[in-house]
């Protein structure tokens, strides 16, 4: 128990680091940015007053650290700033948005844990066999397939020429549930990579715990072959595939920009396009920041799950 504590502590001190340093590195980028933003915003034709008043907005009257303080102050009482564009609160536009995107996730990964695990254990179970063949060859053909590129297959085959689905979710708004069908060509997009490298991690994982010298010692007094793979195995092959499948889950809520679009999902990825187009600031850094927290949280999550799983390999950490 100490050494779990102190592993927790460990991890939990270095997420409050890495969370500092993604706030800092936000504000640096977007101070580094080249030209004046509030130029930008003012348009092609800038008025002096207009400028001006962007400016005092955006307080870039005043200096950095003043500015880095007030917007690090707001973050902690969950005030994220207020949209250029719209002048609607940049929280809302993330409560907006991460309902979409959240629904994706969870499907993608409601999917994917049976999917991946399942094809990974199978693989490793008949190692060397047709079966293991067939899914590793599948597997990496279907991972070398650009996302964008399937999306677009999936809608010229599904959707125009055989008309089974809609081609994109416009029209449905944020009630993606009560359009169950607008979301089976996304989430097959989105699921179609992970489902690849979670498997043939899972894949590589039960091969070298199948391979070690406890197992050889569990075969030698006589436990069955299913109490082997299911009790001894697995949790030692899980714990790198657990943290694989965060890194899933971060790149599901903060990357599917490309999918989001080719589908226009209304969901972070469409937000973040629109804030970028739009020039406007203060939902890009709301949006930077909570995609970074996110990944922070999520990898902290999975090196408690994998040092749980297999202790050994959180000795070293």
């Amino acid at each position: 128990m100490t050494a779990l504590r102190s592993f927790v502590a460990r991890r939990l001190l270095l997420g409050v680091v890495q969370t500092v340093a993604v706030v800092l590195l936000v504000f640096a980028l977007t101070e580094a940015l080249p030209g004046d933003a509030a130029v930008a915003l003012a348009g092609d034709d800038p008025d002096p007053a207009r400028i001006a008043a962007i400016r005092e907005a955006m307080h870039l009257d005043r200096p950095a650290w003043e500015r880095l303080g007030d917007w690090a102050v707001g973050l902690l009482h969950g005030d994220f700033g207020t949209s250029l564009a719209s002048g609607r609160p940049v929280s809302q536009y993330i409560a907006d948005g991460f309902g979409p995107t959240l629904l994706l996730a969870a499907l993608t990964v409601a999917l994917l844990v049976p999917v991946g695990f399942g094809l990974g254990v199978l693989a490793a179970r008949h190692e060397g066999r047709l079966i293991d063949r067939l899914i590793s060859s599948v597997t990496l053909a279907v991972y070398a397939v650009p996302e964008f590129a399937l999306g677009v297959l999936l809608v010229t085959v599904f959707a125009l020429q055989l008309g089974w689905l809609p081609p994109t979710a416009v029209g449905f708004g944020t009630d993606l549930l009560g359009h169950p069908a607008a979301l089976v060509l996304p989430v097959l997009v989105l699921l179609s990579r992970p489902v690849c490298s979670l498997a043939r991690l899972m894949r590589a994982g039960m091969i070298d715990a199948l391979a070690s010298p406890y197992v050889s010692q569990a075969r030698r007094y006589g436990v069955t072959g299913a109490r082997i793979r299911y009790t001894h195995a697995l949790p030692n092959a899980l714990a790198p595939a657990a943290q694989q499948l965060a890194r899933t889950v971060d790149w599901l809520l903060s990357g599917v920009v490309v999918v989001e679009a080719l589908y226009v999902i209304p969901g972070l990825g469409t937000v973040l396009l629109n804030a970028v187009a739009e020039r406007d600031v203060p939902v890009v850094q709301g949006l930077a920041v909570v995609f970074g927290v996110l990944t922070v949280a999520l990898n902290l999550g999975a090196d408690l799950v994998a040092h749980r799983l297999a202790p050994r390999a959180g000795v070293a950490a």
